[in-house]
């Protein structure tokens, strides 16, 4: 890179590996650590005996994690960088020559940093993660009960809304403790299901009870018994978490909020509270489709700081809602991006909104969805709602939902507006049509 100016002498560049770790100094030819931790910190060692200060490494998989939080600890400035950004040129390819072109990249300037949020963000991510993983196990195991049932032709799950409802876990340990009569286990349901489904109910329960499926339907309630009760451990963790982050759940400044809406919303004492606490005292569930779930997935992606991006285009343009440009001489079209998992977050959010009664979002929605296709439609509300969320939590703009009946009388004034300009440009008048049985003026 011979003209470019080096800005750092001692950049570092270094190539991540589950087994290795290739590290270069300035370009120079490279040298090699392991993993353990024990070499971590004679990595970390090597680099403050060098006087290195930046430090830039590939996000590779998981392997990265541990060295970053080695390097963080230490001081350094370390750039985490996409791996497709930073390929070497054509030819022999090598770990050592991976570390040695990352390190002259850096010396010069010509990399750019991924976003890593915090440690207390990290912590927080980390079991938001792993609940989701293991909301995805236990419906797993909600499948298999009902498979078991299935096969022994009993067909309660289709009657009921939720197998793991508590008239339908009451029903299943009903049966696998011996119980076959449909009468009782009829009276163990909800008196509104009784009220609405008795012979719906009744006749769905009457089937041949085989030992090999009902053996199948005990293990598979007690493997979704088992991931509920890890779920509330982690709920605890998100909450320990929360305090740590500055929520407080006994503030009574902040009003507390119904029943959470969605069915996986973290049973958590106060978490309402913690959330807005959190977010410096806004309270971002006013944006529609944004639950206090939504909002604790999201800020567990991003943290609370938003200010790694300049503006809500920069922020959209990362979470891969909005599209990329690619000019090349006279040609300039657009470039699809792919949505990371805070941009999935936010069409989740839009998905909610699509078959709202009275949400001016969900207006927009279903209009463009008319012209465009749901897909591009969902896209485009969730960059707006990605859009909200920036500015609730940089300028503290509360978001006001004035309805869909103020969204509908915007959309007809606009059309008004493009019609009488271009009966003007034709020369024309128009004149508004009294709807048959109106009052004449």
């Amino acid at each position: 890179m011979k003209g470019l100016a080096v800005l750092d002498e001692k950049a570092a560049g270094i190539d991540v590996g589950s087994e290795r770790m290739h590290v270069s100094i300035g370009g120079s030819a490279g040298c090699v650590f392991g993993t353990m931790t024990c070499d971590l910190q004679a990595l970390r060692d090597h680099l403050l005996a060098h006087q290195v200060h930046k430090v830039a490494l590939e996000a590779t998989g998981v392997y990265w994690l541990s060295l970053y939080g080695v390097l963080e600890l230490a001081g350094l400035d370390v750039c985490v960088v996409n791996g497709r950004h930073v390929r070497n040129l054509p030819g022999r390819k090598t770990d050592l020559s991976d570390c040695q072109w990352l390190s002259s990249l850096h010396a010069h300037g010509l990399l750019r940093s991924g976003f890593v949020p915090p440690a207390k963000v990290r912590r927080l991510q980390d079991y938001v993660r792993l609940r989701g993983d293991q909301v995805t196990m236990a419906a797993s195991h909600i499948q298999h009960m009902q498979k078991a049932m299935e096969r022994m032709n009993i067909k309660f799950h289709s009657v009921i809304s939720s197998l793991v409802g508590v008239s339908g876990l009451k029903v299943v340990r009903s049966i696998l403790s011996g119980e076959r009569d449909p009468e009782v286990l009829l009276s163990l349901c909800d008196k509104q299901i009784r009220k609405h489904k008795s012979n719906a109910i009744k006749e769905s329960l009457r089937g041949s009870y085989v030992p090999e499926h009902l053996f199948a339907l005990k293990q598979a309630l007690m493997g979704w018994e088992f991931y509920q009760e890890r779920i509330g451990e982690c709920d605890d963790e998100i909450s320990s978490a929360l305090k740590e982050m500055g929520g407080d759940p006994d503030d009574p400044s902040v009003p507390l909020k119904g029943k959470p809406s969605s069915a996986n919303t973290p049973d958590i004492e106060g978490l309402h509270r913690m959330l807005v606490q959190v977010c410096g005292g806004e309270d971002v569930t006013v944006i529609p489709g944004m639950g206090d779930h939504s909002l604790l997935q999201v800020v567990s992606e991003v943290g609370t700081d938003l200010s790694a991006w300049p503006s809500a285009k920069h922020f959209t343009a990362w979470s891969g809602l909005a599209p990329g440009s690619k000019q090349s001489g006279k040609r300039n079209r657009n470039e699809k991006r792919r949505c990371n998992r805070t941009g999935r977050l936010f069409c989740t959010m839009a998905r909610s909104l699509a078959q709202s009664v009275d949400k001016g979002l969900g207006g927009a929605y279903r209009r463009l969805r008319a012209r465009r296709g749901g897909l591009i439609a969902n896209k485009a509300l969730a960059r707006k709602l990605a859009e909200l969320f920036w500015r609730a939590m940089t300028r503290g703009l509360a978001f006001v939902e004035h309805g869909l009946k103020a969204y509908n009388a915007k959309v007809r004034e606009s059309e008004n507006q493009r019609l009488n300009k271009l009966a003007q440009r034709q020369g024309f008048t128009l004149v508004p049509i009294t709807p048959v049985g109106a009052p004449s003026q």
